[in-house]
Formats: structure tokens, sequence, C-alpha cells
């Protein structure tokens, strides 16, 4: 539950999500389930709390350039079919790497600023195996 706090006239909004980790995340977390309250209401206001207590996420977790968000061997991306938008550099996740709200991947909603309730579930998976 959201709850907003006075401290000397500012208001410190809370959010408190049912975080899932698989893989090389779980690995580093040492757990695979657990509730998560942080300072905040979007995608980016998680990961930046999350981020300063386990600072070796960040770097497992998100792409700061094109580069480190592509594989190669892949389709040539000019070439795409349909609409195709992509987070902004620096806000994508690393190749094989997913951020999750509820059953969405962050992409397809608002990225980093994709806003968080209550309750939410946010999965963060980056597999130990991966095809090919």
């Amino acid at each position: 539950m959201s709850t907003t706090t006075d401290a000397s006239s500012e208001q410190a909004v809370t959010t408190t999500v049912d975080v899932k980790a698989t893989g090389h995340v779980r690995r580093e977390l040492g757990e695979h389930r657990f509730d998560y309250t942080f300072e905040g209401e979007t995608l980016r206001e998680f990961l930046d709390a999350l981020f300063a207590e386990h600072p070796e996420l960040q770097e497992m977790l998100v792409a700061e350039t094109e580069a480190e968000a592509s594989t190669e061997g892949w389709v040539d991306v000019d070439d795409l079919p349909g609409d195709w938008a992509k987070n902004p550099e620096g806000e994508q996740t690393r190749p094989y790497v997913r951020v999750v709200v509820n059953g969405a991947f962050n992409e397809h909603l608002d990225g980093f600023d994709t806003e968080l309730d209550d309750g939410d579930r946010v999965a963060l998976m980056f597999p130990f195996m991966f095809c090919c």
C-alpha cells in the first residue's frame, strides 16, 4: 500500500512490490521472491533503490550503450517490420535480460518510467542458459 509521510513539508511516497528473480539475478540476491518497499512510484525509482543496495545488479541488468543492448547475428535493425520502438540508450536491458511488470516487458509499457502500484509484480530475469 502506498503511504504518504510528512517530513518537514515534504511528502515521500513509498510503494511495495512483489519481486521475483531468476537465474543470475536470483544467485546475486540470494533469494527468488520477496516484497520490496522503495521510495517512489516508478520502475526507475524501484531499480535505483535496488541498485543502491545491490550495485552489482546494475551492470548485470542495464545496458549503458546500444552495443551493450544488442547481440550479433540477428536481423538488421533497419529492416524490422511494423512499428518498433526501443527504450532510449542507457535505459535498455542487456541481451537475454528482461524486466517484467505484471507479466509485460517494460519495453512494451513506459520503459523505466512505468508506474508501479502496491502489490505489482516485478520480475528480474536473466537465465543461466540461453539458446545459441
